[in-house]
């Protein structure tokens, strides 16, 4: 969800679109009143329990758009529900998911609902108490939902409400077979929804086969055409790679410059930007799948409370992920279709702020790039070519012409990562194998007394602890049984001859 506290008198309130006036309340105390566009075409349709295919513009209010009617369909505990599922919301990836979650509990807490993200990457136990507590909106990516259905510890033959947020990316390839598995466990009696900012014609057509009779609403942009804001200031250049940082590090110091999220292709990418700023001064963070999830979730909460103001990220944060404050998107790499720039862009400029977008080309690029222009109708189809000196950079990003590759230590004022706790999410200090106790504390094993044998006493047995060890005989007239055993080597004194005895 986005902030929606910018009011428009020209536009309904949730109570005028028939929402609750539980939900109406709650929606009050997080500072919202008045919907946007696609909240205002998508109420009405949802709040009869049709099915609707939503697509609008990131940042435009989504998450309420299928949020509220869901709110409205279910039932709370005090109206009778028995802490089964009513109704389900799948996302692709564990950041949006703790996203949705969070706006939905927050629209529905005068009514105390309930709701659940389940989500990969921390421990089983947790979810599965919260589901034995009872829930009524569970929001989850597919891989655990599957995985908790499998155990019996989780049931879907209640859910009334499934809502696939993000469903171009639902609905690809990556995700379709689990998505129909999912289906198949949800009663046919239900109403669905899909929601996102790109819809392409194969995903649409793909759609209508878990629809009945769906309405599609469009907000903020053409049918034809993905949704890419107004409100946000688009520029490309063609960079040679060896050249990115060096132009990198002096947008980041443009005025007026907030939170910053820059975008890479792969995680090595991602990893090795995020060091290079570091080591130039420059608080930021890594975010990608090769993090486990409670690394992810401290670079974002650094990122959310300003102890870093860079997020250096691959595709999967640009999925739905809502920070407040963020002015600049930067594509390190160029994206690979218009969906994916329309995703990464959409992080700023969200809810009526100014954002900008600056996109760096390099020459091979060149194709996939002039695609992307072509598909959006950005008139960006030759950007110019473009070093860290270059002039127009600093004119058209308002940067002092004086910056260096380098934050000057005068300006280096945040907490920086290293300020943000990570939790442990995996919940290994907690597991016990079944049927095993707890170790108990170790002690040191006691040590060994080595003990000197009598010479003649039958070999491997050690003398008494009680009795004196006799020094070995050595002479000349030494029983017949002791010569029989090896003789002794004794050292020599430095400088005595080969068969000098030693000296008492």
């Amino acid at each position: 969800m986005t902030d929606q506290r910018v009011h428009n008198p020209l536009k309904p309130t949730f109570a005028e679109l028939g929402a609750r006036p539980e939900t109406v309340t709650a929606l009050s105390a997080m500072g919202i009143d008045r919907a946007f566009a696609i909240q205002e075409y998508a109420l009405p349709i949802g709040l009869r329990g049709g099915d609707m295919i939503g697509q609008a513009p990131t940042g435009t209010g989504k998450t309420l758009g299928f949020g509220v009617p869901l709110l409205d369909r279910l039932l709370s505990r005090d109206e009778g529900a028995d802490g089964t599922p009513q109704a389900l919301v799948v996302v692709p990836t564990r950041e949006l998911g703790l996203q949705v979650a969070k706006d939905l509990a927050g629209a529905g807490k005068t009514r105390g609902i309930r709701v659940l993200p389940i989500y990969g990457g921390v421990a089983y136990e947790p979810q599965v108490d919260a589901l034995k507590k009872g829930v009524e909106i569970l929001v989850g990516t597919p891989g655990r939902l599957l995985d908790l259905a499998k155990q019996k510890q989780l049931k879907l033959d209640r859910i009334r409400a499934l809502v696939l947020d993000e469903a171009d990316r639902m609905l690809d390839l990556g995700f379709l077979d689990d998505v129909e598995k999912i289906l198949s466990m949800l009663p046919d009696d239900r109403q669905t929804m899909l929601f996102s900012a790109t819809m392409p014609d194969p995903i649409k057509t793909l759609s209508r086969k878990f629809l009945r009779n769906p309405v599609t609403v469009h907000a903020g942009h053409a049918n034809d055409e993905p949704g890419v804001s107004p409100q946000t200031k688009q520029v490309a250049y063609r960079t040679h790679q060896l050249n990115k940082l060096e132009l990198l590090a002096r947008i980041l110091q443009a005025d007026g410059r907030g939170l910053t999220m820059i975008f890479t292709r792969t995680k090595r990418n991602a990893d090795r930007v995020s060091e290079d700023l570091d080591f130039r001064g420059f608080a930021c963070a890594a975010v990608h799948g090769d993090l486990g999830q409670g690394a992810r979730e401290r670079a974002l909460r650094a990122f959310r409370s300003g102890k870093v103001d860079v997020l250096v990220a691959t595709d999967v944060a640009a999925r739905g992920l809502d920070v407040s404050g963020v002015t600049h998107v930067i594509n390190y790499d160029c994206p690979e279709d218009s969906e994916t720039y329309v995703h990464r862009i959409g992080r700023t400029g969200r809810a009526g702020a100014t954002g900008v977008a600056v996109t760096f080309v390099d020459w091979e690029d060149m194709p996939r790039w002039r695609l992307v222009d072509k598909t959006l109708g950005l008139d960006l189809s030759d950007p110019p070519e473009t070093y860290h000196t270059s002039p127009w950079v600093f004119s058209d990003l308002d940067i002092q012409t004086d910056v260096t590759g380098t934050l000057p230590s005068a300006q280096r004022s945040r907490a920086g990562l290293s300020a943000e706790i990570e939790e442990d999410l995996s919940g290994k200090s907690r597991r016990r194998r079944k049927g095993k106790a707890a170790p108990a504390a170790e002690t040191p094993a006691p040590r060994r007394e080595r003990r000197r044998r009598r010479l003649g006493s039958p070999s491997g047995t050690d003398a008494p602890a009680t009795e004196t060890p006799a020094e070995p005989v050595v002479a000349a007239d030494a029983p017949t049984a002791a010569a029989s055993k090896p003789r002794r080597r004794r050292r020599r004194r430095s400088g005595g001859s080969a068969g000098a005895q030693p000296s008492e």
